[in-house]
């Protein structure tokens, strides 16, 4: 009973304000601890909500693209199709270049096909025709042009023996590469950029005049770009751009193309198809797929697709004369 008087008589000694002043310590404290648990779960909620709408947009972008590359796809075989109508139909697309668009599901198509008989094969065309290439396109003087055709000859070329300027397995070790001649035809035009003396610049002005499917010597002049009828040993800007504007005449005619007035040419049509189809969907993404094709000859296959891959070239506007396809299926030229 002396301890209990005793307690209560310190506690009575104590001074109320002192008490209070205790107490609101802890309050302020305890406070103090609730905003910060508070700002922390703000920071983390925050923090997921953030994360979760990266996800969302991330998700919708993806699926954008495959939605926007499942449609390009699509263009191409619509290309294939339209080109394998018969000749005599009325409105039946060319392998001429032609850019053919239209609009469907709120999305904007547009695709090109070209007979790739207009371009010059890597593997099969003549040393004067990959020459003029390398001199006009290529910007390259006439020794050197010259020995860089050495050097491609020694590249595709099944021995080992080199040629005057060209290059074989040690002076590519000597320049410190890798790796060596393929001693084979070319696989890919992209192949050519690991030739020896072959530098981004040069193969980025004549890549597009390339191709490694055609197997003819020559080129066809009624599919062939300006850049490739310069390349014809003999031809002049004069004698092309002339050429050009008759074969426009021609085509706008639906006549056949003229005789292109140099020789060294070819006029065989292979029916074998680079195609470039570009997508853009509602929301803006773009996709664009390029395929080299041949019709099979055979019912049990009626296509041979020689590449496919994503294209970053971008396909030139439709003209004006050309009005946008519409779901109904009718066709622009």
């Amino acid at each position: 009973m002396m301890s209990t008087m005793s307690t209560h008589t310190q506690r009575d000694q104590i001074p109320r304000s002192a008490r209070y002043a205790g107490r609101d310590r802890q309050r302020g404290i305890a406070l103090i601890l609730v905003l910060w648990l508070t700002i922390l779960l703000t920071v983390i909620g925050g923090s997921f909500a953030y994360g979760m709408r990266n996800e969302a947009l991330a998700a919708r972008n993806t699926l954008s693209l495959a939605q926007a590359r499942a449609f390009a796809d699509g263009a191409i075989y619509r290309t294939v199709f339209e080109l394998m109508r018969p000749r005599g139909l009325a409105d039946v697309w060319s392998a001429d270049g032609t850019v053919h668009a239209w609009d469907e599901n709120g999305s904007h198509f547009a695709v090109s096909a070209l007979d790739e008989s207009g371009k010059i094969d890597l593997n099969l065309a003549t040393d004067g025709l990959l020459k003029g290439l390398l001199q006009t396109a290529g910007e390259l003087d006439a020794d050197t042009a010259a020995k860089l055709i050495d050097v491609i000859g020694d590249w595709k070329d099944a021995d080992d023996l080199r040629r005057p300027n060209g290059a074989e397995a040690p002076d590519y070790q000597a320049a410190g590469l890798t790796y060596k001649p393929a001693n084979a035809p070319f696989e890919a035009v992209a192949e050519l950029q690991r030739v020896l003396g072959m530098t981004p610049a040069i193969y980025g002005r004549i890549a597009d005049s390339l191709t490694v499917h055609s197997r003819m010597t020559g080129i066809n002049p009624a599919y062939a770009s300006r850049t490739v009828l310069l390349a014809v040993p003999g031809a002049t800007p004069e004698i092309v751009d002339t050429y050009i504007g008759q074969r426009r005449d021609a085509l706008a005619a639906k006549q056949p193309p003229p005789a292109f007035p140099v020789a060294g040419v070819v006029a065989a049509t292979l029916n074998l198809w680079r195609i470039r189809a570009e997508v853009t969907t509602a929301d803006g993404v773009t996709f664009a797929r390029e395929a080299v094709i041949r019709p099979g000859a055979e019912r049990r296959r009626l296509l041979s697709i020689l590449e496919w891959q994503e294209s970053d070239r971008r396909l030139p506007a439709a003209s004006d004369k050309e009005s946008s396809d519409k779901a109904n299926g009718t066709r622009t030229q």
